[in-house]
């Protein structure tokens, strides 16, 4: 979502977050894929201004892309183990058909 690396979410400023949100929505609207899988439902809350979105399918779309938040697959997101992480992957994907 953000054109430059960090080892960390929280190096990244709001605005950065808006800014890529603002380029996605453009390439989704292009591409118009079935779905856009979202990695980090805090970089989707800010960068979509959803402040209440939670991990998996949204409400909000992108004309006809469905929009689905994953969790963090970072190695700092220790809420989420990987057997769970691998759970939540896999529900977006039985949901995409593939």
């Amino acid at each position: 979502m953000v054109a430059r690396a960090t080892a960390r979410a929280d190096e990244l400023s709001d605005e950065e977050f808006r800014d890529g949100g603002r380029v996605l929505v453009e390439k989704v609207e292009q591409l118009r894929p079935r779905w856009l899988a979202v990695a980090g439902v805090t970089a989707y809350r800010v960068a979509f201004g959803d402040k209440r979105a939670q991990i998996g399918p949204q409400e909000r779309t992108i004309g006809g892309t469905r929009i689905w938040a994953l969790p963090n697959p970072s190695g700092l997101n220790a809420q989420w183990t990987l057997p769970r992480m691998a759970e939540e992957f896999a529900r977006l994907r039985e949901a995409a058909g593939v």
